[in-house]
C-alpha cells in the first residue's frame, strides 16, 4: 500500500497566535519580532496583511516599520507559541499516533492506516484544517504526498490555507520547472554551487548525472538528486524530538559589532549558556558550530570537531574563537551571533588529562550552574559581561 503522508504548516504562526488571542488584530498587519520599544531586532513572523506591504521574515524591525508604519508590532512571547503548538499536536494525534513535529509550527502525519476510520487523505486533511481553525483559531496549509518530501513540497505550493496533493507522477510537471532553490534541502550555498554546474531548476538537478553530483558533494549530492526526483523513504517518527542532535544559542545584537574583541565577549556568553544547557541535559559534544550574520543578512557558518567530548564553556569558547579569527575579517560588521555544540552523546566517557586542570574547571562550571539555578541568572557571571559588548545580562 502506498503511504499517505500529510504535512500541516501553520500560516504565519506567531502572528496568527496573537490574532487568535485578540480578535481586534484580525485583518490587520501584525509583525512579531525584536523589541518594539527599543526598536531593534529582526522580524520572526508577519501576518499576510503585513507581507502584502513587503514585510519579510528576517528583515530588521526598523525596515519593517518603514515599509509598514501602520503595522502592529508585538514582542515575541514564546510560551504562547509552545502552548498553541501543543494544542495543535493533540488534535493531530486524534487522527493518527504517527505524528512527527518538524518545527514549532509544522508536523508530519502518517495516515496510511486511517482511511477506514476517517476517509481519504483529502478528507482527513479537510477535517484537520477545520478542527485547527475552529478549536485553535489559526489556519494551516496541508500538503499530501506518498512520502514526507513530497508532502512538504506540496504544502509550500499553496499558501495561506491551502490543500495540495502531490503524487510521484506529478513531479515532472509541478516541481521540475521550479527554481532549484525551492527544493527542500537546497540553501543559498548549495544553490550557488549548483549554478556552477548549470543547474538552475529542480528538473535540471533531477536529470543531472548522479555520479557527478556524488563526486562533487559526497553523499549529499545523491540525496539532492533523490529529492529532485521525489524519492524519500524516511519514516514519520513520533520520537524524533527525543533524540537531541545539537544545543545552540543565538542572539541578535543591539548594534553592529565591528571589533573581534567585542564579538568574543558575546561568544563567551553564548558558550557559557550552551555548555550550561548541555550539562543540564547530561550531554557532551564534539563539534562546535559558529554562525555569524551581518546587517544585510550575509550568513556564515563554520564548524570545528574537537579531539574529545566536552561540556565545558572554555572548550566551546576556544573553538568558536578559532573559527571567528580564521573566517571573519576584522572590521566587518556582525549583527547576529550563534554558537552550538553538536555531535552530542549522553554521558560519554571522559578524557582525563594530567596538565590542563580540567577537573578544576568542571567543578567551577558546575558550581556556577548550581548558583544560577538557586539564585537566578544574574547571581554569578563573567566580568566581561559588564563591558559595553556584553548582551546576556544587559539591562
Amino acid at each position: 500500500m502506498e503511504r499517505a503522508i500529510l504535512l500541516a504548516d501553520m500560516n504565519s504562526f506567531f502572528a496568527s497566535v496573537h490574532q487568535a488571542l485578540d480578535p481586534t488584530l484580525k485583518g490587520r498587519p501584525v509583525i512579531v519580532g525584536g523589541d518594539p520599544e527599543k526598536r531593534h531586532g529582526v522580524v520572526l513572523a508577519a501576518s499576510y496583511e503585513a507581507k502584502a506591504k513587503g514585510v519579510k521574515t528576517g528583515m530588521t524591525v526598523h525596515e519593517a516599520r518603514r515599509l509598514c508604519p501602520e503595522g502592529v508590532f508585538i514582542k515575541p512571547q514564546h510560551h504562547l507559541y509552545v502552548h498553541f503548538s501543543t494544542r495543535i499536536l493533540r488534535i493531530m494525534r486524534d487522527f493518527t499516533p504517527l505524528v512527527e513535529p518538524f518545527s514549532i509550527d509544522e508536523a508530519f502525519l502518517d495516515v496510511t492506516g486511517c482511511q477506514k476510520l476517517f476517509g481519504s487523505p483529502v478528507d482527513i486533511a479537510l477535517a484537520l484544517k477545520r478542527r485547527i481553525r475552529e478549536e485553535v483559531g489559526v489556519t494551516c496549509s496541508v500538503g499530501i504526498g506518498p512520502n514526507k518530501l513530497l508532502a512538504k513540497m506540496a504544502a509550500e505550493l499553496q499558501k495561506p490555507d491551502g490543500l495540495t496533493v502531490l503524487r510521484h507522477e506529478d513531479v515532472p510537471a509541478r516541481l521540475w520547472p521550479l527554481p532549484v532553490r525551492e527544493l527542500f534541502g537546497v540553501g543559498p550555498r548549495y544553490e550557488r554551487h549548483l549554478k556552477f554546474l548549470n543547474i538552475h531548476t529542480i528538473g535540471d538537478l533531477a536529470n543531472f548525472p548522479v555520479k557527478i553530483l556524488r563526486m562533487r558533494f559526497g553523499v549529499y549530492g545523491e540525496v539532492l538528486w533523490r529529492c529532485a526526483n521525489g524519492i524519500d523513504e524516511s519514516p514519520v517518527d513520533p520520537h524524533s524530538l527525543e533524540r537531541v542532535k545539537s544545543i545552540g544559542q543565538q542572539v541578535t545584537l543591539p548594534r553592529d559589532y565591528y571589533r573581534l574583541a567585542e564579538i568574543k565577549v558575546v561568544i563567551l556568553e553564548l558558550a557559557e549558556k550552551v555548555a550550561e544547557r548541555a550539562r543540564g541535559g547530561g550531554y557532551a559534544g564534539r563539534t562546535v558550530v559558529l554562525s555569524l550574520k551581518d546587517a544585510n543578512f550575509a550568513y556564515l557558518s563554520r564548524m570545528k570537531t574537537l579531539p574529545a567530548y566536552t561540556d565545558l564553556a572554555a572548550d566551546v569558547y576556544r573553538a568558536a574563537v578559532e573559527l571567528l579569527e580564521r573566517h571573519w575579517p576584522e572590521g566587518w560588521p556582525v549583527r547576529t551571533v550563534g554558537v552550538a555544540l553538536a555531535g552530542l552523546a549522553a554521558g560519554p566517557p571522559r578524557q582525563l588529562t594530567l596538565f590542563e586542570g580540567r577537573e578544576k574547571w568542571e567543578s567551577v562550571e558546575r558550581a556556577c550552574d548550581y548558583i544560577r539555578s538557586r539564585f537566578g541568572e544574574r547571581a554569578i557571571f563573567r566580568a566581561a559581561s559588564l563591558t559595553g559588548a556584553g548582551v546576556r545580562y544587559a539591562g
